[in-house]
């Protein structure tokens, strides 16, 4: 049976002071995010103090946890999840 399909969105109020706090996570769990996008706001003369990144966990779901648990403990960081079942 293959793994679950973990899906993870963090969402950054303040990207210029929290971005390196979470990043710093990233970097500590970057052997269970398989897959990682960044959207913010952006144009010539704008650039959006939030941002939204999605992440793809993959792994031990004990370690996926931690990472999830220590992103949501980050003043200014929302995190949800959903979790996709593979049935066959």
């Amino acid at each position: 049976m293959k793994p679950n399909h973990r899906i993870v969105g963090v969402h950054i109020t303040d990207r210029l002071e929290k971005a390196g706090g979470v990043q710093d996570l990233f970097t500590e769990y970057g052997c269970n995010i398989k897959t990682r996008l960044g959207l913010h706001e952006v144009s010539e003369d704008h650039c959006s103090p939030a941002g939204l990144i999605i992440l793809e966990l993959f792994g031990d779901q004990s370690v996926c946890d931690e990472l999830v648990a220590k992103l949501g403990r980050i003043t200014g960081v929302e995190v949800k999840e959903m979790i996709f079942e593979h049935y066959s």
